[in-house]
């Protein structure tokens, strides 16, 4: 892990170098010119996740001729939500904060000078539009249509997989206890079964969500489950909090020359989370993310992508390692399916949150070069993102904006043909499955399988999967610790820890309550 020390310094040192043009042009974000919803980091809608994808997506889905889909593995994040408590408040202090930079601005201004500023008219009297004691981080409308017009337009897609009546031994939903997961499981289950019951005027159906507990959800939840990992991440906190701040502290400077307001890096904080909040949940683009010019957009949404490399994506193996037990769960899924072990089951659909959907991507290996495959079956980390102008394969919103997905499908193939047309041997019947990767609905190229959109079944389980299934959850996760390193009371701790887990007793973990 010593590496991300050194990707981190060389980051902080260009960060100080950056000086951000106070001559940017300031864009009306909602004319068209440059659309701000596609530069919210995971903070995008689906929609605007979707139009920002770049040439790593093909346009069209064509399956290989004369092939069936037989089983869909869907690991989705939950829809768009509202902003939790703990966020609302500090958006309440920054409605104080903003009074307090006007009034000094008004003392301070001459009426000629002051008028030549053109401070925006919004930040007067301007008030935070949630209320903190009815919004806490639920599934908004939005965020509940994003995940029923998914459920409808999967079963349009796979009218194969989709065609049976809902048994949950064929298709299994599940979701982590967080509500809003759970919420956006039930939001597509009504997409996906609507008409197919008799329940209301849209004959609606029942139908199950399984949860696991917070404490021993290692298949949706690794982020809260792995001590390996929550160690490796409260270590880098600080540094990254600085390279964050570092970058604020040069947008502060612009904002205050251009509106002669003296905005600290903490204000650029709120006021770049409000615009994230605004343009996503109300559509609203000429009020916090007008502070901006496109360049701070773009540069802002970059840090934002670089801490989300540095903990939850290539940055670090044990970021996305810590993922095996889905990776194995979904190809055990496929091997029973390939076997008929399990006879009816047809689709595994599973709802979680920003922290299970962009490790999951990097255990595919998506995105990347032969070279860089090659580096993460290496366990080293690869390079940062590059800073704009540059372009970059790897976006918080295309990877993971909300109700964002990767779906596994196997296909079932004639023995003889297949994608390339090659006779397949009768004593290798496994040659005669096809995995394809589905991001965000669109098929995306398998860099482990020679960048393939089809790879043969064997292949996938060997070349995708087999470098990370080597390890386990237990050898990855468990933080071996020594007596000169925990007193006492702290093994007692980890003990009474350990017992508690065992018997299944739900614990809550203190960190990350405003997790993605």
């Amino acid at each position: 892990m010593g590496g991300v020390k050194f990707h981190l310094g060389l980051v902080i040192t260009v960060i100080f170098a950056i000086s951000v043009s106070v001559k940017g042009q300031l864009h009306d974000f909602s004319n068209g010119e440059f659309d701000v919803r596609q530069y919210l980091s995971t903070s995008s809608r689906y929609g605007a996740g979707k139009e920002a994808m770049n040439d790593d997506y093909q346009n069209s889905a064509v399956p290989i001729s004369g092939c069936t889909p037989i089983l869909l593995n869907l690991v989705a994040r939950h829809g768009t939500r509202a902003p939790t408590r703990k966020r609302i408040k500090e958006l309440e202090q920054l409605s104080i904060r903003l009074e307090s930079l006007l009034k000094s601005a008004d003392d301070t201004l001459t009426g000629e000078t002051h008028g030549s500023q053109q401070i925006p008219s919004w930040l007067r009297g301007w008030q935070s539009p949630w209320d903190a004691k009815k919004t806490n981080g639920e599934l908004t409308r939005e965020g509940e249509e994003e995940l029923y017009n998914l459920g409808m337009r999967l079963r349009e897609r796979f009218p194969q997989i989709f065609d049976e009546d809902y048994h949950p031994d064929v298709y299994l939903i599940s979701a982590t206890q967080v509500p809003r997961a759970s919420a956006s499981a039930v939001a597509f289950g009504m997409g996906l079964f609507a008409g197919k019951g008799v329940l209301g005027p849209g004959k609606h159906r029942g139908f199950a969500v399984i949860t696991d507990s917070r404490a021993n959800d290692i298949h949706l939840r690794f982020h809260d489950t792995c001590q390996t990992y929550k160690e490796f991440k409260k270590k880098r906190k600080p540094a990254l909090k600085g390279l964050l701040f570092s970058v604020y502290a040069e947008v502060s400077a612009s904002l205050v020359k251009r509106y002669n307001l003296n905005f600290t890096k903490d204000d650029v904080a709120l006021l770049w989370f409000l615009c994230r909040q605004e343009a996503a949940l109300l559509d609203k683009t000429d009020q916090a993310c007008g502070l901006f010019t496109q360049m701070e957009v773009e540069l802002l949404e970059w840090v934002d992508d670089l801490v989300l490399h540095y903990l939850k994506g290539y940055g670090e193996s044990i970021n996305y390692r810590m993922g095996v037990p889905l990776l194995q769960n979904i190809v055990q899924s496929m091997e029973q399916a390939i076997l008929m072990k399990n006879g009816v089951e047809k689709a595994r659909l599973r709802f979680a949150h920003a922290e299970t959907i962009i490790p999951f991507t990097c255990l595919l290996g998506l995105f990347l070069t032969a070279s860089d495959i090659e580096k993460i079956q290496r366990e080293q980390p690869l390079e940062p993102p590059p800073k704009p102008p540059q372009g970059r394969r790897c976006r918080g919103s295309t990877i993971a904006p909300f109700a964002g997905n990767n779906m596994l499908v196997l296909y079932k193939c004639p023995v003889q043909g297949g994608s390339t047309g090659k006779v397949i041997a009768p004593e290798e019947p496994s040659n005669s499955f096809f995995v394809q990767i589905l991001h965000n609905e669109k098929p995306v190229s398998i860099p482990a399988c020679n960048g393939s959109y089809f790879c043969p079944f064997e292949d996938f389980k060997e070349r995708v999967a087999g470098p990370h299934l080597r390890h386990t959850f237990e050898s990855l996760c468990t933080v071996k610790v020594t007596h000169a390193d925990c007193p006492l009371t702290c093994r007692i701790s980890r003990f009474f820890q350990w017992l508690f887990l065992r018997k299944g007793y739900k614990l809550h973990s203190c960190e990350d309550k405003d997790e993605l």
